[in-house]
């Protein structure tokens, strides 16, 4: 499995209602997820805070 500091895009899995989806892992705003609105991934100005699991890396 990549390590979740390579490449620009990860997989995350929803804590709330289990969605995977594929991010940006350095966001400039908070991402929700698409199905219950719940944030995957938190702004913090560079590599973003995760609030889901973490899956894989996508490139």
């Amino acid at each position: 499995m990549a390590d979740i500091h390579t490449g620009k895009f990860i997989k995350v899995k929803c804590a709330d209602c289990s969605n995977e989806q594929i991010v940006f892992k350095n966001p400039a705003m908070n991402i929700s997820c698409n199905v219950c609105g719940s944030t995957l991934v938190k702004s913090k100005g560079g590599a973003g805070e995760l609030r889901g699991e973490f899956i894989e890396v996508v490139d």
